[in-house]
């Protein structure tokens, strides 16, 4: 079967997803919705259509929502009213509330509802999820995780956490299988927008794992690094090159008094991971394409679990403006 599929917004994702839809097996490209007079005619050899009904008449089994995150409401529910799945980029919506909105209005219609949390298809995380769960780390003691760079101009309407930190809290709590139970977060405004753009943030999860992140849009190079202790070493994933290494604990007997009565770990054997490179972008609208086939949603983010990264976002949010105010 075919599935028919297009793509609402063309900006820098838009364009991604148009050429990624426009290679995938199995899935015919139709066009692209985009009401800007700045954008082209035509991608990918697709006309790009600038009235919405005009478009959505075309005809979808599927569309990717790209617009600015303060539409995904809107054009969800439209998607969904029409009877079209839908794989939406992240954040999901502005607000939690929004976001659960989102969530039951496509559970209620019988669709298959994502969200385009990509950092979870990095295959240094997707290595680093497998490893963990055949038992790799043992217990895991903390999650680290450092995001940072220059400011990019497509963000419009939300701030680091939830253009960013988004990323960093979807793919934490998958790595580790575990939820948010504490937040505790510090923010600054430095670049004279009415967002953040810095965050620094730990917090507990559900078994106990502590976690910290580190988001910015003012540094002047581009950090992307999760770290996951446990009980038998270091994973340390890079995904700006899709690297993963192991750095085992070491197995050690001292003669010096001194240093072995402390109980830590030793430095051991150092992995690097030889991984297959796919690019995450497609292998998110693999797994996409394929739930919307059979209806199994585990290979996916789906719209409850993007709803939920929302609202832990909100508490960082939250966190960071109450001891800012504390402050004052």
């Amino acid at each position: 079967m075919t599935l028919r599929a297009g793509v609402l917004g063309l900006g820098v994702m838009g364009r991604h997803h148009s050429r990624v839809l426009n290679e995938l097996e199995g899935v015919e490209f139709k066009g692209v919705y985009d009401p800007s007079d700045a954008v082209p005619s035509h991608i990918e050899g697709k006309p790009v259509v600038r009235d919405l009904d005009t478009f959505l008449d075309m005809g979808f089994d599927y569309c990717v929502v790209a617009a600015p995150t303060i539409y995904h409401l809107e054009i969800g529910t439209m998607l969904a009213s029409r009877g079209i799945h839908a794989l939406i980029e992240k954040p999901v919506a502005s607000t939690s509330e929004a976001a659960f909105e989102l969530r039951d209005l496509f559970d209620e219609a019988g669709l298959v509802g994502g969200v385009g949390h990509i950092e979870r298809y990095n295959p240094a995380l997707q290595s680093a999820r497998q490893r963990i769960q055949d038992g790799l780390l043992g217990e895991i003691y903390q999650v680290t995780t450092r995001r940072q760079g220059p400011f990019p101009g497509r963000i419009a309407d939300v701030g680091v956490i939830k253009d960013l930190a988004t990323h960093d809290i979807d793919l934490t709590a998958w790595v580790t299988q575990q939820e948010y139970v504490s937040i505790n977060a510090r923010t600054t405004f430095r670049s004279g927008r009415e967002h953040e753009d810095m965050v620094l943030a730990v917090g507990t999860l559900s078994k106990g794992t502590i976690v910290s992140h580190t988001v910015n849009w003012l540094t002047p190079f581009k950090e992307r690094t999760t770290i996951i202790t446990g009980e038998h070493g270091s994973l340390v994933a890079d995904t700006l090159t899709a690297d993963l290494t192991y750095f085992e604990n070491g197995v050690r007997h001292h003669q010096w008094d001194d240093i072995s009565q402390f109980r830590g770990v030793s430095e051991g054997d150092v992995t690097r991971f030889a991984l297959d490179k796919k690019e995450p972008l497609r292998a998110e609208h693999e797994a996409f394409r394929d739930a919307v086939l059979s209806g199994d949603t585990s290979a996916i983010v789906t719209l409850a679990q993007g709803a939920a990264v929302v609202a832990t976002a909100e508490k960082f949010v939250a966190d960071g403006l109450e001891h800012r105010l504390s402050t004052i």
